[in-house]
């Protein structure tokens, strides 16, 4: 399980052709137990592969030419199914590709196949599936975190070198970290929306997951470009993401939030995040108290303002157009109902109803628009802490991975689990998680940690500095699980 480094070493040195690693790749997929990928198409891989050791031969090969790379199911792809994770566009195949997917074939990388996801991006936990839940590498009686949680298993289980991911609340960060890989959230707006099946739109940001910063960095260099198919894309030069990486950390000013270690942080997840502080001051750096007092008021807003966008958005799926549509019906409106109702998950119907409540006449005001009003106050406190600080670092997750099926039951506990991720996505902030150790899960196993890594707006190319000055020092993103 190399690196993208490792391998674009080795194609550009002629040890391994794409082709050879598009094989290994769809071998191990095809043997694992994950249930990480919904749909793989071999013929269509090798066919990428060929092409990609067509242009090596020619000499026109860039950085990442050759290299596989898997996608999460909320990215539309022409030749591999595009559900969303749901029964609702079981079978669905797009017509066009996502802009973050023509991007990485522009570049020469090679599809894999698409990745589990929790139902339309609605989940912490990756067991909101229309095709069932993903397991963790690391231990498979546990969950590998949501929504992108086939991207992160994939990655870490060895069945794709990276994988794009989407972050609406933490669905790059926290299963990256509960998977013990690396994943980072761009600013909002930096990757196209085009082809991203919507969730929540004012939220939606894909990225890369992958083993390093290094890695990641490589993969925004193809990702970041402007799009004008998308309203929310936005127009910057192009950057070099890899630019930083060299650069000392001596001076840093990393912001600790005091809120970030209080009740219900984990013991092993913060003598973890403790130690990585620690290993970051003889790097150099200084450690700064911060306060992010809105903290607590993320997940009330975040499930006003990200349930209303989606009852919006999944209007769309009402059975005429494509889609499931229900056999039985007797006029148009039962057919709306029972295509709805069969078509989407219990999750879905949740955040769409609560969606729809919020929206409601008489409720607007009292709910989406004090949501809206918290969502800049939460702005605000994050602009007062960068004022002291250059990065803000915390936990990514209150606990390691929990049991798959713990909290089935339970939909609040799962979106707790995004206490410390939410705010940075209602504020529109670069974040990133980093494998920073292990602790202890509900049977004793090993299960890793991530570092959550905060920058202000545009400032990924520090971040990504930060993260791999870090891994350079340390080897927790060198452990393997042993899969």
């Amino acid at each position: 399980m190399q690196t993208l480094k490792q391998l674009s070493a080795q194609l550009k040195n002629k040890q391994v052709s794409a082709t050879e690693l598009a094989r290994h790749y769809l071998e191990r997929i095809a043997a694992s137990d994950l249930n990480a990928y919904t749909g793989v198409n071999p013929e269509l891989t090798l066919a990428q592969a060929k092409e990609a050791d067509d242009r090596i031969a020619r000499g026109e090969a860039g950085e990442l030419t050759g290299l596989p790379i898997a996608h999460k199911d909320i990215f539309v792809t022409r030749g591999w199914p595009s559900t969303a994770g749901s029964k609702m566009l079981s079978g669905y195949n797009s017509p066009f590709d996502a802009s973050v997917v023509e991007q990485f074939r522009a570049a020469g990388l090679v599809t894999l196949g698409k990745l589990n996801c929790d139902e339309f991006a609605m989940g912490s936990s990756n067991e909101n599936s229309f095709f069932g839940a993903v397991k963790n590498p690391w231990d498979k009686s546990a969950v590998p975190g949501g929504s992108s949680g086939g991207s992160a298993a994939a990655v870490a289980g060895g069945l794709a070198p990276a994988a794009t991911g989407t972050d609406t609340g933490g669905s790059i960060r926290q299963p990256a970290a509960l998977c013990g890989i690396t994943g980072i959230k761009p600013t909002y707006g930096r990757v196209s929306r085009y082809g991203m099946i919507a969730f929540a739109s004012s939220l939606d940001q894909g990225g890369p997951m992958a083993w390093t910063a290094e890695d990641c960095a490589m993969l925004l260099n193809a990702m970041t470009q402007h799009d004008p198919r998308d309203a929310t894309s936005i127009q910057r030069e192009p950057e070099d993401f890899t630019r930083h990486l060299g650069d000392s950390l001596a001076g840093l000013r990393i912001g600790v939030p005091k809120e970030y270690f209080g009740d219900g942080l984990a013991a092993d997840v913060q003598a973890a995040i403790q130690a990585a502080l620690k290993t970051y001051e003889q790097l150099g750096a200084t450690l700064v108290e911060v306060s992010l007092p809105k903290t607590a008021m993320a997940i009330p807003a975040y499930y006003v303002i990200a349930p209303a966008e989606a009852s919006s958005n999944l209007s769309r799926f009402d059975g005429v157009r494509y889609g499931h549509r229900a056999q039985d019906y007797t006029d148009l409106a039962d057919m709306y109902r029972k295509s709805r109702a069969e078509g989407f998950g219990n999750e879905v119907k949740r955040r769409i109803l609560v969606g729809a409540y919020v929206l409601s006449h008489g409720y607007y005001d009292a709910y989406y628009l004090q949501a809206q009003k918290i969502r800049r106050l939460i702005a605000d406190d994050f602009q007062r802490a960068f004022q002291s600080c250059d990065v803000i670092m915390g936990p990514v997750t209150p606990t390691v991975a929990w049991d798959l099926g713990s909290k089935a039951n339970d939909p609040v506990a799962n979106y707790l689990a995004d206490i410390y991720t939410l705010s940075t996505s209602l504020a529109g902030l670069p974040g990133m998680s980093i494998p920073c150790g292990f602790g202890q899960g509900e049977k004793n196993a090993r299960r890793p940690v991530g570092l959550q890594l905060i920058g202000n707006y545009f400032n990924e190319a520090k971040l990504l500095n930060v993260a791999h000055q870090f891994q350079l020092a340390t080897d927790w993103h060198n452990r393997r699980p042993a899969v």
